[in-house]
């Protein structure tokens, strides 16, 4: 079959979108417009993939899911978008909705797809060793991260934080909601030294809860010196 035509202006307009790094709103307008124009075009699943880290960025969730389905429409196995869905969708969850265990439930598949495909990849050939590990590891890390918001609001505590666990080993720059998330698991599970620890890591990091770690640091640390902790299960 022969290779498809070129159409200059949708390479020109594509490779403006493509190269938009630092401003969210003109990446989401440039996106949107490329899809109106060029509604059949092959860029379309890089499109959509780059749209769904624009639109979290400005904190529309509901349009950053619906970029995500689109992405994963065209293309299923498309890492990047799975390990994004994966990591926010079980953060944005309200337990008491309908849809609560569905979204659940897709989150934990999607987790788990990318975490196979991830640990499959043979390294491109300009990708340093050290680059490729750290990117590799990086999406790992918001996998894991997402089963161990599944299996919180699931309340499987030790499923939790063992998840929470890989997330922070993994990650170059943990997320400090996984370490606080991980402390109330260790709590659950009467860890209480554990759970200190978890605390600290996330009071050591500049973001919105970092006193109320620092706090729960605290209340646990007193609690491990009151109490004898039981053995990791």
């Amino acid at each position: 079959n022969a290779a498809p035509a070129v159409n200059p202006e949708e390479e020109a307009a594509y490779k403006t979108f493509f190269e938009t790094k630092a401003n969210p709103q003109l990446a989401i307008k440039l996106g949107e417009d490329f899809l109106k124009k060029f509604a059949e075009s092959r860029y379309r699943e890089g499109v959509y993939s780059k749209l769904a880290n624009s639109y979290l960025a400005t904190e529309e969730e509901e349009k950053m899911f619906a970029a995500g389905d689109k992405a994963l429409e065209l293309n299923p196995n498309n890492v990047d978008v799975l390990a994004l869905m994966a990591y926010v969708m079980p953060r944005r969850v309200n337990p008491n909705s309908l849809d609560a265990e569905q979204r659940l439930q897709k989150s934990e598949r999607y987790s788990r797809q990318a975490i196979t495909l991830v640990e499959a990849m043979q390294k491109p050939a300009n990708l340093s060793d050290e680059d490729f590990a750290k990117a590799k590891n990086d999406k790992l890390s918001m996998c894991h991260s997402g089963l161990g918001f599944v299996y919180f609001h699931r309340q499987k505590f030790a499923d939790s934080a063992t998840e929470f666990e890989q997330a922070t080993k993994l990650a170059a720059q943990p997320e400090p909601s996984d370490f606080f998330i991980m402390g109330i698991d260790l709590e659950q599970m009467k860890r209480f030294g554990d759970a200190s620890a978890a605390y600290g890591h996330c009071g050591d990091l500049q973001w919105a809860w970092q006193d109320r770690c620092k706090q729960k640091q605290q209340e646990t640390k007193k609690l491990a010196a009151a109490q004898p902790q039981p053995p990791k299960q």
